[in-house]
């Protein structure tokens, strides 16, 4: 997947206008100024700049510079419930697409509802990590970036993930326990503290913190602005954008 830069469709757009142009004036040259001879002169010149045109652009296609492959890759985030892991991943999602990247978004509510039989004891939440990192290997491997967005709470279902992909970068939300039950939009933390959810990540549930991610920020003390600038930076350090 290639994305061409502003400079090269400048550089071609100059390119031929050049071509055309000296056409143009090599034939109304050659010619007289009569409106048989100017009809001639149209028609001539059509069919002219249609094959300079096809030779203009083949050459182009074989010439690389200013153009930029796109490597495709998986943001992975991952934190506690209520750790603002879903807004990151819209927002950087968002900024994604309007510079005109072809993105898919996995979220963790979204694809739990497409399986709604899916469990929450370990094995569970395992295999159903298993199944979503499955899923964003395809995708990047048909040159398609994937934003996910899970609690994932276990370093060995984030590893199977990593294995998968062939450009993983994990972000972990590390928003601390009581700010995120602070937040508890849904009102899930008061309903595992009272004893009606269980198997709730943070409460009766552990979360392993990542050992090996690539970024970590904290939705506590960092606006979703800055913590999107930083991630973006980093894909630019790494060459994964332009």
């Amino acid at each position: 997947m290639f994305k061409e830069s502003h400079l090269r469709s400048a550089i071609k757009a100059i390119s031929w206008r050049f071509w055309a142009t000296l056409t143009t004036v090599v034939l109304v040259y050659v010619f007289t100024g009569t409106i048989k001879i100017a009809l001639a002169i149209g028609g001539v010149e059509v069919v002219l700049k249609m094959v300079i045109y096809f030779v203009h652009e083949r050459t182009w296609d074989k010439i690389r510079y200013g153009r930029k492959e796109i490597i495709p890759f998986v943001l992975w985030y991952t934190g506690l419930p209520g750790s603002g892991k879903t807004t990151l991943a819209n927002f950087v999602c968002e900024k994604l697409s309007k510079n005109g990247y072809r993105v898919e978004r996995l979220d963790g509510d979204t694809v739990r509802g497409i399986f709604p039989a899916t469990g929450f004891s370990k094995e569970e939440r395992n295999t159903h990590i298993q199944r979503v990192g499955h899923l964003a290997s395809i995708l990047e491997k048909n040159g398609i970036i994937v934003i996910a967005s899970f609690i994932s709470p276990y370093q060995e279902a984030r590893d199977f993930v990593r294995g998968l992909c062939r450009n993983l970068i994990e972000i972990y939300v590390a928003t601390p326990l009581a700010e995120c039950e602070k937040r508890d939009p849904k009102g899930l933390y008061q309903k595992a503290r009272r004893g009606e959810i269980s198997h709730f990540t943070g409460i009766d549930d552990p979360y392993e913190v990542p050992q090996d991610a690539e970024l970590t920020v904290d939705a506590s003390n960092e606006s979703t602005e800055a913590s999107t600038d930083r991630v973006l930076k980093y894909l630019q350090k790494r060459n994964l954008l332009s």
